[in-house]
Protein backbone atom coordinates (compact mmCIF):
# COMPACT_ATOMS: atom_id res chain seq x y z
CA UNK A 1 0.00 0.00 0.00
CA UNK A 2 3.22 2.72 0.55
CA UNK A 3 3.25 2.51 -3.10
CA UNK A 4 -0.04 4.18 -3.36
CA UNK A 5 -0.76 8.18 -3.47
CA UNK A 6 -0.86 9.64 -0.25
CA UNK A 7 -4.66 10.16 -0.08
CA UNK A 8 -5.40 6.34 -0.87
CA UNK A 9 -2.68 5.35 0.84
CA UNK A 10 -4.33 7.06 3.69
CA UNK A 11 -7.70 5.66 3.30
CA UNK A 12 -6.26 1.73 2.89
CA UNK A 13 -4.04 2.17 5.88
CA UNK A 14 -7.51 3.45 8.00
CA UNK A 15 -9.49 0.32 6.36
CA UNK A 16 -6.65 -2.01 7.40
CA UNK A 17 -6.75 -0.83 11.13
CA UNK A 18 -10.07 -1.58 11.10
CA UNK A 19 -10.14 -4.74 9.55
CA UNK A 20 -7.16 -5.22 12.30
CA UNK A 21 -9.28 -4.06 15.07
CA UNK A 22 -11.98 -6.80 14.43
CA UNK A 23 -9.69 -9.72 13.60
CA UNK A 24 -7.72 -9.05 16.54
CA UNK A 25 -11.49 -9.21 18.53
CA UNK A 26 -12.30 -12.91 16.70
CA UNK A 27 -9.20 -14.37 17.65
CA UNK A 28 -9.02 -13.49 20.98
CA UNK A 29 -9.12 -16.44 22.85
CA UNK A 30 -11.08 -15.14 25.42
CA UNK A 31 -15.01 -15.70 26.88
CA UNK A 32 -17.58 -15.02 23.65
CA UNK A 33 -19.73 -12.99 25.16
CA UNK A 34 -17.39 -10.01 25.43
CA UNK A 35 -16.09 -10.11 22.35
CA UNK A 36 -19.76 -10.05 20.92
CA UNK A 37 -20.29 -7.18 22.63
CA UNK A 38 -17.16 -5.59 21.22
CA UNK A 39 -18.22 -6.45 17.65
CA UNK A 40 -21.73 -4.78 18.71
CA UNK A 41 -19.42 -1.81 19.75
CA UNK A 42 -17.79 -1.47 16.50
CA UNK A 43 -21.58 -2.07 14.49
CA UNK A 44 -22.76 0.83 16.61
CA UNK A 45 -19.84 2.94 15.60
CA UNK A 46 -19.72 2.42 11.83
CA UNK A 47 -23.85 3.28 12.39
CA UNK A 48 -22.36 6.61 14.12
CA UNK A 49 -19.93 7.28 11.52
CA UNK A 50 -22.67 7.07 8.83
CA UNK A 51 -25.05 9.20 10.71
CA UNK A 52 -22.39 11.95 10.54
CA UNK A 53 -21.05 11.96 14.31
CA UNK A 54 -17.96 9.46 13.99
CA UNK A 55 -16.69 8.86 17.27
CA UNK A 56 -13.35 10.65 17.86
CA UNK A 57 -11.17 7.74 17.00
CA UNK A 58 -12.62 7.02 13.39
CA UNK A 59 -12.12 10.69 12.10
CA UNK A 60 -9.60 8.80 10.23
CA UNK A 61 -11.90 6.46 8.50
CA UNK A 62 -14.39 9.29 8.23
CA UNK A 63 -12.46 11.27 5.86
CA UNK A 64 -12.06 8.24 4.08
CA UNK A 65 -15.60 6.78 3.88
CA UNK A 66 -16.76 10.53 2.47
CA UNK A 67 -13.70 10.69 0.36
CA UNK A 68 -14.19 7.35 -1.75
CA UNK A 69 -17.52 7.04 -0.94
CA UNK A 70 -17.17 4.08 0.99
CA UNK A 71 -20.18 1.46 1.87
CA UNK A 72 -21.76 1.01 5.02
CA UNK A 73 -22.53 -2.78 4.02
CA UNK A 74 -18.86 -3.90 3.33
CA UNK A 75 -17.66 -2.28 6.88
CA UNK A 76 -20.95 -4.65 8.35
CA UNK A 77 -19.90 -7.64 6.03
CA UNK A 78 -16.41 -7.50 7.67
CA UNK A 79 -17.99 -7.19 11.34
CA UNK A 80 -20.24 -10.31 10.49
CA UNK A 81 -17.39 -12.06 9.07
CA UNK A 82 -15.80 -12.13 12.13
CA UNK A 83 -18.87 -12.96 14.49
CA UNK A 84 -18.96 -16.39 12.56
CA UNK A 85 -15.63 -16.86 14.56
CA UNK A 86 -17.04 -15.43 17.71
CA UNK A 87 -19.99 -17.34 17.51
CA UNK A 88 -18.87 -20.99 17.62
CA UNK A 89 -15.12 -22.09 16.63
CA UNK A 90 -15.45 -23.07 12.55
CA UNK A 91 -15.29 -26.45 11.65
CA UNK A 92 -15.47 -27.64 8.00
CA UNK A 93 -18.13 -25.99 7.36
CA UNK A 94 -20.24 -26.73 4.11
CA UNK A 95 -19.00 -25.21 1.00
CA UNK A 96 -21.64 -22.34 1.21
CA UNK A 97 -21.20 -21.18 4.26
CA UNK A 98 -17.39 -21.32 3.27
CA UNK A 99 -18.01 -18.87 0.44
CA UNK A 100 -20.22 -16.47 2.70
CA UNK A 101 -17.47 -16.54 5.04
CA UNK A 102 -14.75 -15.79 2.05
CA UNK A 103 -17.10 -13.08 0.93
CA UNK A 104 -17.32 -11.13 4.50
CA UNK A 105 -13.97 -11.33 5.81
CA UNK A 106 -12.07 -11.14 2.22
CA UNK A 107 -14.48 -9.66 -0.73
CA UNK A 108 -16.23 -6.86 1.37
CA UNK A 109 -12.62 -5.78 1.89
CA UNK A 110 -11.95 -5.56 -1.73
CA UNK A 111 -15.00 -3.92 -2.01
CA UNK A 112 -13.50 -1.26 0.35
CA UNK A 113 -10.58 -1.38 -1.48
CA UNK A 114 -11.51 -1.09 -5.16
CA UNK A 115 -13.06 2.32 -4.53
CA UNK A 116 -9.77 3.69 -3.30
CA UNK A 117 -7.67 2.30 -6.11
CA UNK A 118 -10.42 4.33 -8.61
CA UNK A 119 -11.52 1.09 -10.46
CA UNK A 120 -14.79 1.34 -12.56
CA UNK A 121 -17.65 -0.27 -10.31
CA UNK A 122 -18.35 -3.59 -12.75
CA UNK A 123 -14.70 -4.50 -12.59
CA UNK A 124 -13.55 -3.58 -9.17
CA UNK A 125 -16.75 -5.52 -7.54
CA UNK A 126 -15.74 -8.91 -9.81
CA UNK A 127 -11.93 -8.20 -8.52
CA UNK A 128 -12.89 -7.85 -5.30
CA UNK A 129 -15.09 -10.51 -5.68
CA UNK A 130 -12.32 -13.18 -7.44
CA UNK A 131 -8.94 -11.69 -5.87
CA UNK A 132 -10.74 -11.86 -2.29
CA UNK A 133 -11.70 -15.48 -2.72
CA UNK A 134 -8.23 -16.46 -3.95
CA UNK A 135 -6.29 -14.66 -0.84
CA UNK A 136 -8.78 -16.25 1.45
CA UNK A 137 -8.50 -19.81 0.06
CA UNK A 138 -4.65 -19.46 0.33
CA UNK A 139 -4.83 -17.64 3.83
CA UNK A 140 -7.06 -21.40 5.00
CA UNK A 141 -4.57 -23.47 3.20
CA UNK A 142 -1.17 -21.38 4.24
CA UNK A 143 -2.82 -21.43 8.16
CA UNK A 144 -4.34 -25.02 8.82
CA UNK A 145 -1.89 -25.36 11.88
CA UNK A 146 -2.43 -21.93 13.49
CA UNK A 147 -6.17 -22.55 12.64
CA UNK A 148 -6.17 -25.95 14.24
CA UNK A 149 -4.63 -24.81 17.18
CA UNK A 150 -7.62 -21.75 17.83
CA UNK A 151 -10.14 -25.34 16.99
CA UNK A 152 -11.04 -24.39 13.65
CA UNK A 153 -10.73 -25.87 10.60
CA UNK A 154 -11.96 -23.88 7.33
CA UNK A 155 -11.93 -26.71 5.17
CA UNK A 156 -15.10 -27.56 3.46
CA UNK A 157 -16.42 -30.54 4.46
CA UNK A 158 -17.65 -31.73 0.74
CA UNK A 159 -13.73 -31.75 0.20
CA UNK A 160 -12.90 -33.34 2.65
CA UNK A 161 -15.81 -36.21 2.07
CA UNK A 162 -14.34 -37.01 -1.31
CA UNK A 163 -11.67 -38.11 -0.54
CA UNK A 164 -13.06 -40.14 2.65
CA UNK A 165 -12.31 -37.59 5.44
CA UNK A 166 -15.28 -37.48 7.76
CA UNK A 167 -14.89 -35.89 10.96
CA UNK A 168 -14.35 -32.22 11.85
CA UNK A 169 -11.77 -32.42 14.72
CA UNK A 170 -8.54 -30.28 13.02
CA UNK A 171 -6.09 -32.34 14.65
CA UNK A 172 -7.43 -35.82 13.42
CA UNK A 173 -8.05 -34.32 10.22
CA UNK A 174 -4.67 -32.73 9.97
CA UNK A 175 -3.29 -36.10 10.37
CA UNK A 176 -5.09 -37.91 7.81
CA UNK A 177 -2.84 -38.82 4.73
CA UNK A 178 -5.36 -37.61 2.60
CA UNK A 179 -5.34 -33.86 3.73
CA UNK A 180 -3.67 -33.56 0.74
CA UNK A 181 -6.26 -34.20 -1.59
CA UNK A 182 -8.75 -32.59 0.33
CA UNK A 183 -6.31 -29.62 0.10
CA UNK A 184 -5.76 -30.21 -4.17
CA UNK A 185 -9.28 -29.02 -4.44
CA UNK A 186 -8.69 -25.97 -2.49
CA UNK A 187 -5.98 -25.32 -4.37
CA UNK A 188 -7.55 -25.73 -7.41
CA UNK A 189 -10.52 -23.50 -6.80
CA UNK A 190 -7.62 -20.69 -5.49
CA UNK A 191 -5.85 -20.71 -8.83
CA UNK A 192 -9.21 -20.44 -11.08
CA UNK A 193 -9.75 -17.31 -8.70
CA UNK A 194 -6.62 -15.66 -9.65
CA UNK A 195 -6.68 -16.40 -12.88
CA UNK A 196 -10.11 -14.73 -13.43
CA UNK A 197 -8.54 -11.62 -11.00
CA UNK A 198 -5.44 -11.62 -13.14
CA UNK A 199 -7.71 -11.26 -15.96
CA UNK A 200 -9.98 -8.47 -15.19
CA UNK A 201 -6.70 -6.63 -13.87
CA UNK A 202 -5.09 -7.00 -17.22
CA UNK A 203 -8.20 -5.31 -19.14
CA UNK A 204 -7.99 -2.23 -16.12
CA UNK A 205 -6.31 0.91 -16.38
CA UNK A 206 -2.65 0.27 -14.92
CA UNK A 207 -2.95 2.76 -12.37
CA UNK A 208 -5.77 1.14 -10.55
CA UNK A 209 -4.37 -2.30 -10.45
CA UNK A 210 -0.94 -1.86 -8.88
CA UNK A 211 -1.55 -2.35 -5.25
CA UNK A 212 -3.88 -5.55 -5.76
CA UNK A 213 -1.83 -7.04 -9.01
CA UNK A 214 1.31 -6.70 -6.45
CA UNK A 215 -0.95 -8.73 -3.52
CA UNK A 216 -2.17 -11.20 -6.08
CA UNK A 217 1.73 -11.61 -7.35
CA UNK A 218 2.16 -12.48 -3.58
CA UNK A 219 0.01 -14.68 -2.43
CA UNK A 220 -0.14 -16.77 -5.92
CA UNK A 221 3.49 -17.31 -4.99
CA UNK A 222 2.62 -18.10 -1.85
CA UNK A 223 0.71 -20.61 -3.48
CA UNK A 224 2.84 -22.20 -5.09
CA UNK A 225 5.21 -22.44 -2.38
CA UNK A 226 3.03 -24.05 -0.39
CA UNK A 227 1.56 -26.53 -3.16
CA UNK A 228 5.57 -27.68 -3.51
CA UNK A 229 5.89 -28.27 0.31
CA UNK A 230 2.79 -30.20 0.27
CA UNK A 231 0.61 -30.84 3.14
CA UNK A 232 1.56 -33.69 5.38
CA UNK A 233 2.88 -33.38 8.26
CA UNK A 234 5.59 -31.86 9.53
CA UNK A 235 4.12 -28.46 7.39
CA UNK A 236 7.04 -25.97 7.51
CA UNK A 237 5.50 -22.15 7.54
CA UNK A 238 5.27 -20.66 3.96
CA UNK A 239 6.77 -16.85 4.19
CA UNK A 240 8.38 -14.84 1.52
CA UNK A 241 11.70 -13.04 1.99
CA UNK A 242 11.81 -9.07 2.20
CA UNK A 243 14.26 -9.76 -0.93
CA UNK A 244 11.12 -11.82 -2.81
CA UNK A 245 8.31 -9.23 -1.41
CA UNK A 246 10.93 -6.56 -3.00
CA UNK A 247 11.32 -8.42 -6.58
CA UNK A 248 7.18 -8.61 -6.89
CA UNK A 249 6.96 -4.91 -6.27
CA UNK A 250 9.96 -4.01 -8.32
CA UNK A 251 8.36 -5.99 -11.35
CA UNK A 252 4.93 -4.88 -11.45
CA UNK A 253 5.76 -1.23 -11.14
CA UNK A 254 8.13 -1.20 -13.84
Amino acid sequence: MRILPRAEREAMFEIYSFCRAVDDIADDPGPREPRRGQLQAWRADIDALYSGSPPPQLAGLAEAVRRFDLKREDFLAVIDGMAMDVEADIRAPDRATLDLYCDRVACAVGRLSVRVFGMQPEAGLALAHHLGRALQLTNILRDLDEDAAMGRLYLPREALRDVGIIGTDPATVLANPMLGAACGEIVVLARDSFREAEAIMAQSPRRTVRAPRIMGAAYRAILDKLVSRGFAPPRAPVRHSKLRLLLIVLRNLV
